[in-house]
């Protein structure tokens, strides 16, 4: 399996889960105040939207990929 393989594989892996999940949030440490040695620090929880059309753009590349890199 060539890497033009693998990658075209995991592109339609990532369009699919994009297009299941649709979103995903993650947490954030930011330093709040800081005074001197003291530090006061919070989490923040951030959500990145997935576009619709990244998920589906990533399976269409993908499988372009998959049938066109595989002629020689």
């Amino acid at each position: 399996m060539n890497a033009t393989r693998i990658l075209a594989i995991v592109l339609i892996a990532a369009g699919a889960l994009g297009l299941v999940y649709r979103s995903f949030s993650y947490t954030k440490d930011t330093t709040v105040v800081k005074i001197g040695p003291l530090e006061l620090q919070a989490e923040e929880k951030q959500t990145v939207n997935i576009p619709l059309w990244a998920g589906i753009g990533a399976i269409v590349v993908g499988g372009l990929l998959l049938v066109v890199g595989g002629r020689k």
